[in-house]
């Protein structure tokens, strides 16, 4: 990791071991510009107070090697990040001004993947960023992979059937919840349907009635009309003398015969005239068949009327072109509406069945996870508890809380309904007494700052090994330990490095000895600038920094044989 332009560090990289780094140096050194160095890499929030004086931006890059197919690496990946050589390089700027900028292999990048990735990188534990592991869903999630498959297997078809029901219950919801509406929907189309059925329309009767309506109410004008028609066209039998047209046409086709021959244009005029005199006929005879036919009865015209009403009352309803076809049609679509609707009743019964033997189904995966959960809880504690008797807390004792929350509409699990999520019914809660005769209480409430940090090293030391993020940054991890419980400390981290990347910073010696690779933060002064610098010790410069932190001078003898003799301890127990 290279700094540059942070804090009092004017241009340093940090070189962190693949196991064991320590972080060391005076007070106000700038050893806290590391965590912060790290913390802004993971996504942390960018104070632009932090830009050193002079500078226009801080600068801060960090190559971080992977493991092929490492959520890390596949989701910056899928950020258009590319790897180099297995390793993601990862940097972050701040601006005097207070703007902030990110880059994941090679790409610019919002801050917030930053965050992202970290959840999959580090694990910090300090006195103030303890709040991941404080968090019960982050205690079950951390619970669930210690006890490995014996919770992961009854966890997965847990989460099958789970999200069945889940999409169960929103079909089903969706369902019921439009009922009423249905229901209503329903009820309107069997009325429409019941009444068109009771009036028994016909394709176009409306049209056809319309016609014998007006016919039938004015059949008097008609038959009189049709009368004297006749009579101008066939003459009037109460009259022999009058004329009418069919004797004057036979008179002019009698003067035109007698001439045809002697001109064919008067004869094609005769024919002509002949065959007007033969549709004249035709026309007569159907004039008087017309009013002999016609029908006046008021009784018909009075049913034809009442026929036309309902009708009407109809098309005004249903007809959307207010026609007798248009309700036809309409009668036609709200029967297959009808179908449908009623089909809802079928599904929500199958949805209801299918719903409560998925929650019996649940209540009794949820109880094999809370067993499975249960058991691992009682291991889980008691080897945090085991620990915590070499950190300086011989007397505390860690218990871990596995309960479920009762829910009046949840599943039944264990005889009582009680509220379930995607990860099972339980809440699980880390809880700890310091001293005997205390009440177990939840780790953020029951613990100091320095006993926090040691109940969290000893969570990840029993942890080591199930836990998928490969680096630990502990940072004062050693508040109010001395001794041999520092010695212990050390021995745990260095423990905990065998199975992953640890990076502590300490004032304490006894720490620092089990490191791998030991950081010195050193503060210069030329008279004008003060800048820090990061410093891999090794050899004499390392023993020269112990010395210094167990004596508070580089110079003592005996602080230099005890810094010797720390080193050969630590180097034996590994």
């Amino acid at each position: 990791m290279r700094i540059r332009s942070l804090g009092v560090i004017d241009d340093a990289v940090v070189e962190l071991s693949p196991g064991f780094t320590a972080v060391t140096g005076e007070t106000g050194a700038g050893k806290t510009m590391v965590v912060t160095s790290l913390g802004l890499l993971l996504g942390g929030r960018a104070d632009p107070a932090l830009v050193r004086i002079g500078a226009k931006a801080a600068v801060v890059e960090g190559r971080i090697v992977m493991r092929p197919g490492a959520p890390a690496a596949v989701r910056a990946e899928e950020a258009g990040a590319e790897l180099d050589d297995g390793a993601l390089l990862i940097s972050r700027t701040v601006s005097a001004e207070g703007r902030s900028r990110a880059h994941v292999g090679g790409r610019s990048v919002p801050v917030g993947l930053l965050a992202e990735l970290a959840d999959d990188l580090v694990a910090v534990h300090g006195q103030t960023d303890q709040q991941g592991l404080l968090r019960p869903a982050r205690q079950r999630q951390a619970l669930d992979r210690y006890a490995g498959d014996a919770v992961a297997v009854p966890l997965e078809k847990y989460g099958s059937a789970y999200r069945r029901l889940r999409s169960v219950a929103v079909e089903l919801e969706e369902i019921t919840t439009r009922a009423r509406e249905r229901a209503q929907e329903a009820d309107l189309l069997r009325f429409g349907l019941d009444e068109i059925a009771a009036v028994e329309p016909v394709a176009g009767e409306d049209t056809e009635l319309a016609a014998e309506a007006e016919r039938l109410g004015h059949a008097e004008s008609l038959a009189s009309a049709a009368q004297l028609a006749h009579r101008a066209l066939a003459g009037d039998p109460e009259d022999p003398e009058a004329i009418d047209a069919n004797m004057l046409v036979a008179g002019a086709h009698r003067a035109l015969e007698s001439v045809r021959s002697h001109d064919p244009a008067l004869g094609a005029l005769a024919e002509r005239i002949g065959e007007l005199g033969i549709l004249l006929s035709d026309v007569a005879g159907e004039l008087a068949g017309y009013a002999d036919d016609l029908d006046a009865d008021p009784l018909r015209l009075a049913a034809v009327e009442e026929r036309r009403a309902a009708l009407t009352q109809l098309t005004r309803k249903y007809g959307t072109e207010g026609t007798v076809d248009s309700v036809l049609e309409w009668a036609e679509q709200g029967a297959a509406r009808l179908l449908e609707l009623d089909g809802d009743d079928e599904r929500i019964t199958e949805l209801t069945v299918e719903r409560d033997g998925l929650r019996s189904e649940l209540s009794l995966l949820a109880q094999a996870l809370t067993d499975a959960r249960v058991e691992a809880a009682t291991r889980f504690a008691s080897a945090v508890t085991d620990e915590l008797a070499s950190l300086a807390m011989p007397h505390a004792r860690v218990t871990i809380d596995v309960r479920q929350a009762e829910d009046p509409d949840g599943v039944e699990v264990g005889g009582r309904p009680v509220a379930y999520g995607p990860s099972g019914a339980d809440e699980v809660e880390l809880l700890l007494a310091p001293h005997p005769g205390a009440q177990p209480r939840p780790i953020a409430k029951g613990a100091s700052g320095g006993e926090l940090s040691r109940v969290m090293l000893a969570v990840e030391v029993v942890f080591a090994g199930s836990d998928p993020v490969p680096t630990y940054l502990f940072d004062e991890v050693d508040a109010g330990v001395g001794g041999k419980a520092a010695v212990e400390v050390g021995r745990r981290l260095a423990k905990l490095a065998k199975s992953a990347q640890v990076v502590v910073v300490t004032h304490l010696p006894q720490v620092a000895a089990f490191a791998d690779r030991q950081l010195l933060v050193e503060k210069t002064n030329d008279g004008s600038v003060t800048r820090s610098g990061v410093t891999v010790l090794e050899g004499e410069a390392r023993i020269r920094e112990l010395s210094r932190m167990l004596a508070g001078h580089e110079d003592s003898v005996s602080a230099r044989a005890h810094a010797e003799e720390l080193l050969a301890a630590a180097r034996a127990d590994a």
